[in-house]
């Protein structure tokens, strides 16, 4: 397990799937992922058995509170590029209705961050919202991501189109 302060990082394991598939279902939470529809149980366990254990792009973890060990989320790096040493930074606290705060989700951010550039030897992380998720820029620009660009009118959702804005942060610019 990685340690932070509040939280630790472990692998996810199959009895994590009812309690993450009920917070990626969350209709609070996924106006904020990729994902536009309802999951079931076997969308969740292909996503656990093709994504979770066996893509080498993808490493994903549990976010559990060091306190109790109660699952809070789940966050990791997704189509990793190990050429070029980049990945997509993935986050979310699903527990008590959270989605991203000060305390567990930026202490995994930094977990997060740090075992990407430390241990995996990557040069850069990125990530993609959309322009209403307001909690997650604020968690970035704390994190010490930049916000790189702007895609205009790419995700429909509550009747208009939104702008997706992209951010990233470089080997060395952790903790800075």
């Amino acid at each position: 397990m990685l340690k932070g302060e509040h939280v630790g990082l472990r692998a996810i394991e199959r009895s994590d799937l009812g309690m993450l598939l009920d917070y990626r279902n969350s209709p609070e939470y996924r106006r904020y992922f990729r994902e536009y529809r309802e999951l079931n149980n076997e969308h969740q366990n292909f996503w656990f058995e093709e994504i979770v254990m066996k893509d080498q792009k993808t490493i994903m973890f549990a976010i559990v509170e060091l306190e109790n060990k109660q699952l809070l989320g789940a966050c990791g790096l997704c189509y990793i590029d190990w050429i070029n040493k980049n990945a997509d930074f993935s986050i979310y606290i699903g527990a008590d209705g959270l989605y991203i705060d000060d305390e567990f989700a930026l202490d995994a951010g930094h977990i997060m961050a740090r075992y990407a550039f430390e241990e995996l030897g990557l040069h850069r992380l990125w990530a993609e919202i959309y322009d209403f998720d307001d909690l997650k820029a604020l968690f970035f620009k704390k994190m010490g991501f930049k916000l790189e660009g702007r895609h205009r009118e790419t995700h429909w959702s509550e009747g208009k189109w939104h702008d997706s804005l992209f951010y990233s942060m470089l080997h060395g610019e952790l903790d800075k």
